[in-house]
C-alpha cells in the first residue's frame, strides 16, 4: 500500500507539478490550497506525511505546523522553502518539523528526504506498538490471582506506581514473581518513558558489581580505554531493579546508600557527580533483618530501602491461584507452541494442587511448558506428562491418578475461570473425568454416565470440534 502525502501550497501550478511528481514516485497524494483546508482534510482522513509551504495567506506555515503538532504529533512535517525563507525553515525545525526542502529541488533530493521521513515514521509506529505490547504484557491486569493477600499486594503496587521517586522493596521466595511485579510497576508508571533495567547482585562477582552499577571513565583502571555507562545510567527516566540485594557486598551497599539518599553517584575514576532520575526497586528472597543482625547488611540501608515493602506470598500459601495460573499459562502456550492444548485432566490438576511448589510460579510455568510439549496434539495433559520434585504436599491426601477420590468412588471436581465456565464446558469435563476413570473404555464410561454409547460419542465429537 502506497504512503499518502498531503501537499499544502497556495500556488495551484506548483501543487499540480508536485502532485504529478509524487504520483510518479508511487505515492498517494491529496492537495490543499491553504492551511485551513488542510486542517479540514486532516480531520476527515489520515495521511502519512505533510509537505507544506511556509508563506501562505491566512494561517502561515509555522502556525499550521504548531496546530498540526497539537493534534497529529507523529505525522512527519516537511517544510517547502523558497528563496529567503531558510531562516523560517530553521525555526520550523525547532517547532518540530522533520526537515525542509527547497521549492525547486531535484527529484532525487525530494525522494531521499521523503524516504527518511517515512522511515522515521515507521520506526515511531513500531516503537509505539512495542510500548503498547509491553504495557499490556506487563500490566497489573496480566497478573492473575484469586488470592485476597495477593490482590492486596497488587493494589498496593498500583498505588506506588504513581510515585516514581519512592523506593520499593519486594520480598518473597525465588520464583514467586518479584521481577514480574517490578515490571508491572514500571509499565504502569505512565510518566516513566525510560528503560526497565535489571541487575542480579548475586550473579555478578563482587569485583565487577560496582562497575556494572556505576560505570567508569576512560583511564579509571588498566584496560579502561573508553567511558562506560553503568546500569544506573541505562535506566535514566526509567526503572532500575536491584535483584537479590541481600547478596550485595558491604562496600557497594555504602555507595548505594548515597545514591538513594542524595540521588547522585560517581562513575569509577571520576569525581563528577551524576544525577539520578530513575525509579529504584530492590528485591530479595532473604530476610534482610536477619542479615542486618548478622552484620551482613547495613542497618541504615535496610531502613532506607524499606520505605514501601511488598511481600509476595509463595504459591503453596495461595493454592487457589494454581487453577487460575494453569489456565493463564496454557493460553500463552497455545500461541507459543502452536498447539490446541484443550486442557488438563482432573487427576493432573489434583497432582498440581497437591504439590508444594518450592519453585513457586516459575516452577509451575516450567512444569506446564514441559507437559505441553510432551502431550499429543488435541489430547488432555495427564499426570505422567508432569515432572516435579515431589508429588505429595505435607498434610494433603495423595490424589488418585485415576480421577477417583482415593476410596474407589468417582469424584467430580471442577475448576473454571469466570470467562471459561459454561454448561458445555462442565459437560465436557464430566466426560473427560469419567473416561479417564474408565481407562479410556468408552462403553464403560457411557454406562457409568447412564447414557448410550452413541450419545457419548456425540458429545465427545462436539468436544473435538470445539477444540
Amino acid at each position: 500500500m502506497s504512503s499518502s502525502i498531503l501537499v499544502v501550497d497556495d500556488q495551484q501550478s506548483f501543487r499540480f507539478v508536485l502532485e504529478k511528481q509524487l504520483r510518479n514516485m508511487g505515492f498517494s497524494v491529496t492537495t490543499a490550497s491553504s492551511a485551513e483546508e488542510a486542517l479540514s482534510l486532516l480531520r476527515r482522513q489520515s495521511v502519512d506525511l505533510i509537505l507544506s509551504d511556509m508563506v501562505m495567506p491566512g494561517i502561515d506555515g509555522l502556525a499550521f505546523l504548531s496546530l498540526v503538532r497539537e493534534t497529529w504529533s507523529t505525522i512527519p512535517f516537511i517544510v517547502i522553502t523558497s528563496h529567503g525563507t531558510v531562516a523560517s525553515a530553521v525555526e520550523a525545525l525547532k517547532l518540530g518539523a522533520f526537515d525542509y526542502v527547497e521549492k525547486h529541488c531535484s527529484t532525487d533530493e525530494l525522494k531521499i528526504t521523503l524516504a527518511r521521513a517515512l522511515d522515521y515514521q515507521a520506526l515511531l509506529s513500531e516503537n509505539e506498538q512495542l510500548k503498547q505490547h509491553l504495557n499490556q504484557e506487563y500490566s497489573f491486569h496480566n497478573i492473575v490471582t484469586g488470592c485476597p493477600t495477593m490482590r492486596h499486594v497488587l493494589e498496593m503496587a498500583a498505588n506506588v506506581a504513581t510515585a516514581p521517586r519512592t523506593t520499593v522493596a519486594l520480598f518473597g521466595e525465588s520464583g514467586c514473581g518479584k521481577e514480574v511485579l517490578a515490571r508491572a510497576i514500571h509499565f504502569s508508571s505512565g510518566g516513566m518513558p525510560g528503560n526497565f533495567v535489571g541487575i542480579n547482585c548475586a550473579a555478578i562477582p563482587e569485583t565487577l558489581l560496582e562497575n556494572e552499577l556505576f560505570g567508569h571513565v576512560r583511564g579509571a583502571f588498566t584496560g579502561a580505554d573508553r567511558d562506560r555507562e553503568g546500569k544506573i545510567s541505562q535506566a535514566r527516566s526509567g526503572t532500575l531493579l536491584l535483584d537479590e540485594i541481600g547478596d550485595m557486598p558491604l562496600d557497594v551497599q555504602a555507595k548505594l546508600l548515597r545514591l538513594l539518599e542524595d540521588r547522585v553517584f560517581e562513575k569509577i575514576g571520576s569525581n563528577q557527580p551524576v544525577n539520578v532520575d530513575c525509579r529504584i526497586i530492590v528485591a530479595t528472597n532473604h530476610n534482610l533483618h536477619s542479615l542486618v543482625e548478622a552484620g551482613r547488611f547495613r542497618r541504615d540501608l535496610y531502613h532506607r530501602i524499606n520505605v514501601f515493602p511488598l511481600t509476595i506470598p509463595p504459591l503453596r500459601d495461595r493454592r487457589q491461584d494454581i487453577v487460575i495460573l494453569v489456565d493463564h499459562f496454557l493460553k500463552k502456550l497455545r500461541n507459543h507452541l502452536g498447539k490446541s492444548l484443550p486442557g488438563i485432566s482432573q487427576s493432573a490438576m489434583n497432582r498440581l494442587l497437591a504439590y508444594d511448589w518450592p519453585g513457586n510460579v516459575r516452577e509451575l510455568r516450567n512444569c506446564l511448558e514441559r507437559a505441553a510439549i510432551l502431550v499429543p496434539e488435541g489430547a488432555l495433559i495427564l499426570p505422567e506428562h508432569f515432572s516435579m520434585g515431589s508429588d505429595q504436599a505435607p498434610g494433603n491426601p495423595a490424589p488418585s491418578d485415576d480421577g477417583t477420590a482415593g476410596n474407589g468412588e468417582l469424584e467430580y471436581r471442577f475448576f473454571f475461570t469466570p470467562d471459561d465456565i459454561s454448561l458445555d464446558a462442565i459437560n465436557q469435563r464430566v466426560l473427560d473425568i469419567t473416561l479417564e476413570h474408565c481407562a479410556g473404555n468408552k462403553t464403560k464410561a457411557a454406562a457409568l454416565l447412564k447414557i448410550s454409547r452413541n450419545t457419548f460419542y456425540y458429545h465427545r465429537a462436539k468436544q473435538v470440534i470445539a477444540c
